[in-house]
């Protein structure tokens, strides 16, 4: 299962259209088709979607969002204003090496 963080304490309202992310499990590891490989057969089905608040809410709460297509969407308010993240992973220094050697051999 995903760990998950919540983004700030239990003690603070969001107004009603904030943008925000929500966390639900669509089906429980026992819930799961057969026709999966065994180690994604032992963890739920989860769903993370981002939207607009349909009330007001706080971090923890079990709310309605409506997403940017106009679906409605229930699960656990995660995070306010959440940021895409991307990364490529950490550096591996033995590509600098084979970059070096191919500009080598081009060259």
């Amino acid at each position: 299962m995903v760990e998950i963080t919540l983004q700030k304490g239990r003690d603070y309202m969001y107004e009603k259209n904030s943008f925000v992310e929500v966390h639900s499990i669509v089906f429980d590891a026992n819930e799961r088709t057969a026709k999966i490989p065994d180690d994604t057969l032992k963890v739920p089905y989860e769903m993370f979607v981002k939207g607009y608040l349909v009330d007001k809410a706080e971090v923890g709460d079990d709310v309605e969002i409506i997403t940017v297509t106009g679906r409605s969407v229930r699960g656990k308010l995660l995070k306010v204003n959440p940021t895409f993240k991307l990364d490529y992973g950490k550096y591996v220094p033995e590509l600098s090496m084979i970059k070096r050697i191919l500009d080598d051999e081009i060259e």
